[in-house]
């Protein structure tokens, strides 16, 4: 189990899936894309269902997600995607009242079970108390990772420092 914090953006494509059947339906798919703007979302979600898509394609909808950390499960079995909301309980110190604070998380997982065991097992090392409100299976197919690209490494010494070639 890992988790990852980013800016999620949860969007929905169309496009015509061949069935099983042989036959090509219609239908609109929702995907999680890590990017740090609506644009940058738009062309990660076209860069990466181009590669499953072969026709046409239209992004019907992209909005901010209600979550910044996404718990991943290595297992195979794994294939849903569930919305966790999370309660933090802390203590007021001056009223001595108890405080709620509300967390989503999406987690990935093969069942409702499963996703409560992610939760409490992604939660253990968390010295805050925490209670889980809900936990809704949701109809995300994919989520999609940014990957920086690996450029050159830079030389950052300043060129006054830097040895002549040669020596």
């Amino acid at each position: 189990m890992r988790s990852r914090t980013s800016t999620w953006f949860e969007t929905k494509v169309k496009y015509q899936k061949m069935m099983e059947d042989g036959m090509e339906k219609p239908v609109v798919e929702q995907y999680v894309v890590d990017a740090f703007t609506f644009t940058d979302a738009e062309s990660a979600i076209t860069e990466e269902m181009m590669s499953y898509i072969s026709g046409d394609m239209k992004i019907t909808s992209i909005s901010p997600a209600a979550y910044g950390e996404i718990f991943f499960s290595d297992m195979d079995k794994d294939d849903k995607w569930y919305k966790a909301k999370l309660q933090f309980i802390t203590i007021d110190e001056k009223t001595e009242k108890e405080k709620r604070s509300t967390v989503t998380y999406l987690v990935q997982a093969g069942s409702f079970a499963s996703a409560v065991n992610h939760v409490d097992e992604a939660m253990k090392g968390s010295i805050v108390d925490y209670v889980i409100s809900s936990i809704n299976e949701t109809k995300i197919m994919d989520v999609f990772e940014h990957h920086a690209s690996k450029k050159e490494e830079k030389n950052d010494v300043p060129e006054y420092e830097e040895q002549p070639k040669g020596e």
